[in-house]
């Protein structure tokens, strides 16, 4: 199991325990944090849109052009902001922190 720090839009805290292999999104919306993935983690939807803990940023896949393209439209969109649906978790997200991001479209 991989622990995760999610911080939802409310300011609450919590830890998750989370599956290798398991995709974020699914992780995120299982516990009930806000993130809805209602396309099924498909990239073609921004409702699972997440701040990612910057010391793994740069260690994470690079953004897909479906993926800047869902993003580049939020306006709550930062340099750390990726949707959730294109992380698969692993030992890189070990202890990181996520919050829940804003979706506006």
């Amino acid at each position: 199991m991989v622990k995760i720090m999610v911080t939802d839009r409310d300011g609450k805290e919590q830890e998750l325990d989370a599956e290798e292999g398991d995709l974020l999104m699914y992780v995120l919306r299982d516990f009930d944090t806000g993130v809805e993935g209602r396309c099924g983690g498909y990239c073609s939807c921004a409702t699972c849109h997440v701040y990612v803990d910057e010391r793994i940023l740069a260690e994470l896949p690079p953004i897909s052009e479906d993926e800047e393209l869902m993003l580049e439209g939020l306006e709550a969109r930062r340099p750390n902001s990726r949707l959730s649906c294109q992380i698969e978790v692993s030992d890189l997200l070990e202890g990181a922190k996520i919050e829940v991001g804003e979706f506006d479209y």
